[in-house]
């Protein structure tokens, strides 16, 4: 089932300003307007918040938001900068979350995503961290995604808070509650529907179509039945001018699978050669089978380092291929490397040169596309003495940037999300416990060492200043050890709560 993405971005013509001017901008709470001329009149194009909040709002004359707001900051608003740059974060887009992205003008864009949310770690996260991504660059955004274009346009733009995720199969029922505007329809039908007394649009949905048309005309049950899933509407995809793809249109439609596999094998080939002749490797590939019934199938695979070698290319592209849906055929394949990167050159070994280690790139890559680029990482240290933040997730390929973990004192095999409270009883507030009853269970503690104090990071937070952790590494009678620690010296209660936590379990 196809799942489309609408990624809304409200403001989207002063945070193109702010991030172009950069330093020169005004700060956030001054009240910013950006102003066009129509005719021979000036009127406000987009405002901020402060601006809107103070009651301006868009087709204001800028003589009357100058006369309600005396210091307010007017600029020329640029459209055909917004739209080009609408553009380029679209590519960003396409580069990183799916094979087919196109801008939504005037401030929004849409992604076809079907097939590739398991690479993010699922739908929600997929949203999140485009959201996230946008607002570290400056850009306030929100994004839902429903089977059709029409619902996750309407549900971006009147729910999302900041993204919503409706299931698959939905029907009517996400949208119909929201008001008319939803539906893309043009403000005047929108005014003239109201007046008949109709505000939602599940009140049009539940209406015989052709009445609507013969009043409206057309354009309002296209409108309705693009949202419903009841006529396609295809995402023209954008595409980068340097883009290194291959094309083969076939004289009759495919179908079969071992013809869709023999074709990408074919396509990856031309592919390896162009990538060749530039030095570059694929980082990321996209596979888009235009049906005939103008319909899209798409596969997109990763890869941890730039790669041309046509059988390796060949092999994670045709694991998917079960996931295509030729329908009544397919009629243009096209391969793309949609992220390429300079090619790694390696040397062969000999002799003289120290033996290269094993490459597991391809297994990487192997399980990459299968669980998601997220779910394979390593662990690398940080330079920290607080335990939670002496790791963190790195690329399982990254380098190695020469970090190592205390070795003064040794650390557990397993490290639990959040310390866990445990029941416990020291004889002296500077001795290890005698027992410890954590999760239900009572042990007695045999032996143990300690303490290993850690103190606060007071440059974090201010609250850290004078806070202190004494940890202890303790076995009890069944030979398994745990790491324990209390909060506060014992002492001073400024220092801790002075209750105990397991921390982590030794192997």
């Amino acid at each position: 089932m196809t799942r489309v993405v609408s990624v809304f971005l409200p403001n989207w013509s002063i945070d193109r300003f702010r991030r172009a001017v950069g330093d020169a901008a005004p700060p956030p709470e001054v009240p910013l307007v950006l102003i066009a001329r129509d005719a021979s009149r000036r009127l406000v194009q987009a405002a901020n918040a402060g601006a809107r909040a103070a009651g301006l709002r868009v087709g204001m004359p800028a003589t009357k938001a100058q006369a309600i707001i005396p210091g307010l900051v007017l600029e020329e608003a640029d459209f055909a900068a917004d739209a080009q740059e609408l553009e380029r974060l679209a590519i960003w887009l396409h580069q990183r979350v799916a094979p087919i992205v196109a801008p939504d003008p005037p401030h929004g864009i849409v992604i076809d995503t079907t097939g590739a949310d398991h690479l993010h770690g699922g739908e929600a996260d997929m949203l999140e961290a485009i959201v996230g991504r946008l607002a570290l660059s400056g850009v306030e955004a929100r994004a839902a995604i429903a089977d059709t274009w029409g619902a996750a346009h309407a549900l971006a733009r009147f729910v999302a808070h900041p993204t919503v995720v409706v299931p698959p199969g939905h029907g009517t029922v996400p949208i119909a509650s929201l008001p008319l505007e939803c539906l893309r329809i043009p403000a005047q039908i929108s005014a003239d529907l109201r007046v008949l007394g109709f505000e939602t649009a599940g009140d049009l949905i539940s209406q015989p179509r052709s009445a609507l048309i013969l009043r409206f005309g057309p354009e309002i049950a296209r409108r309705l039945a693009q949202a419903l899933g009841e006529l396609g509407e295809p995402i023209v995809a954008v595409k980068p001018q340097d883009l290194i793809e291959a094309r083969r249109a076939f004289a009759e439609p495919i179908g079969a699978p071992e013809t869709i596999t023999r074709n990408i094998a074919k396509l990856a080939a031309q592919l390896c050669d162009r990538l060749e002749q530039r030095g570059l490797g694929a980082r990321r590939l996209d596979l888009i089978c235009h049906r005939v019934d103008r319909g899209l199938q798409t596969i997109r695979v990763g890869l941890a380092r730039p790669v041309c070698d046509v059988r390796r290319l060949t092999r994670l592209l045709c694991e998917k291929v079960d996931t295509i849906e030729p329908g009544f055929g397919i009629e243009i394949m096209t391969l793309a490397a949609t992220l390429a990167e300079p090619l790694e050159r390696k040397q062969t070994t000999s002799s003289l040169v120290e033996e290269i280690g094993p490459d597991v790139s391809d297994l990487i890559d192997i399980l990459a596309n299968r669980v998601g680029e997220r779910a394979v990482y390593r662990l690398a240290p940080v330079a920290s003495d607080v335990p939670e933040r002496s790791v963190r997730r790195v690329a399982a390929l990254a380098e190695d940037a020469g970090a190592t973990w205390p070795g003064h004192w040794p650390r557990p095999t397993r490290l639990l999300p959040r310390p866990e409270p445990v029941e416990t009883m020291a004889l002296l507030p500077d001795h290890p416990p005698a027992w410890f009853s954590w999760r239900g269970v009572r042990r007695r503690v045999r032996r143990a060492d300690g303490p290993e104090r850690v103190f606060g990071e007071w440059w974090k937070r201010e609250a850290e200043m004078v806070a202190v952790r004494d940890y202890f590494r303790v076995e009890d009678d069944a030979g398994e050890r745990y790491w324990l620690y209390r909060a506060g010296d014992g002492e001073d209660v400024a220092t801790g709560s002075h209750r105990w936590f397991l921390h982590g379990v030794f192997g």
